[in-house]
């Protein structure tokens, strides 16, 4: 047990460009508190290293492989966070790699991010105060008259057993009508924020360095709902430029990261240091 104690801690806080399947082979069993990742999606994104076409049956057949790598390697009580989108001509692809994953995990959580949405001043009603339409977010637009924009995407939240207690309200929100607070018999102005998730992307004007980047946000809710606690361990195994180490040195918890591309680690390294510099000045 101290051996591979030791073995853990040798390994935290760092990146290594390696196949997360091998990688989980060589970590020691349930060693790993919350899993959050985005694997590629299988449709044909422009990746340096890694192809992103591969067959239907090929791709299920490997997401399998990391489903199966991973539930070794998450604690009894873990989280596995799995980010999946699909594109309007194949809309069923998030959904074909949960069947996979639920061979071996429970969905707990089916979590929806909407990344971009129009509220209409109608909609809500006076007592929010909204005098206008509000149009918030960024999405892909949608050339063809077939399909609507893509503004969402699911976070499938897997367990060992569906019994993972939740810290639901350090993602909290306020009541919209304060008179629930005392309604529902609560103390606090803060209730479940629900599993709809508003998380826009941030506005860049660079090219980004990486065809498919989560916001930071998302990982921090994530590692956030299920729990922050001392010493606790947040693997991504497709960690791409770091977006999920970046959340972790926010929370102040372990981190480690994988991906077959060394130059997205690299950019992903040059990121965490540049971070780092800031929370020591």
């Amino acid at each position: 047990m101290a051996e591979e104690k030791a073995k853990i801690t040798g390994l935290l806080n760092k990146l290594y460009v390696k196949d997360c399947i091998e990688f989980m082979r060589e970590l020691p069993e349930k060693c790993i508190d919350v899993i959050v990742t985005s694997p590629p999606y299988n449709i044909g994104k422009d990746y340096s290293v890694y192809n992103d076409d591969k067959t239907r049956q090929g791709y299920l057949d490997w997401m399998e492989k990391v489903a199966v790598g991973s539930k070794r390697v998450l604690k009894e009580n873990g989280s596995f966070f799995l980010n999946v989108g699909g594109k309007p001509s194949d809309l069923v692809i998030p959904y074909d790699v949960e069947n996979r994953f639920r061979r071996h995990f429970i969905l707990q959580n089916d979590i929806i991010w909407v990344k971009s949405i129009a509220i209409t001043k109608e909609d809500v009603g006076k007592s929010n105060g909204l005098d206008h339409d509000v149009l918030v977010g960024h999405y892909k637009p949608i050339q063809s008259s077939r399909f609507l924009n893509n503004c969402h995407e699911n976070i499938f939240h897997f367990t060992k057993e569906g019994k993972t207690s939740l810290h639901k309200l350090s993602i909290g929100v306020p009541y919209q009508y304060k008179s629930n607070i005392a309604r529902w018999g609560k103390k606090q102005d803060i209730r479940d924020r629900g599993d709809v998730w508003f998380i826009p992307y941030e506005t860049i004007q660079e090219r980004r360095p990486h065809p498919a980047v989560f916001p930071k946000k998302l990982p921090l809710l994530c590692v956030k709902l299920h729990g922050v606690k001392k010493d606790m361990i947040v693997y991504d195994p497709f960690v791409g430029i770091g977006t999920t180490a970046l959340a972790c040195l926010d929370l102040k918890v372990n981190y480690l990261g994988t991906d077959v591309d060394h130059n997205y680690i690299k950019i992903a390294n040059e990121r965490i240091e540049e971070i780092k510099a800031q929370l020591k000045l």
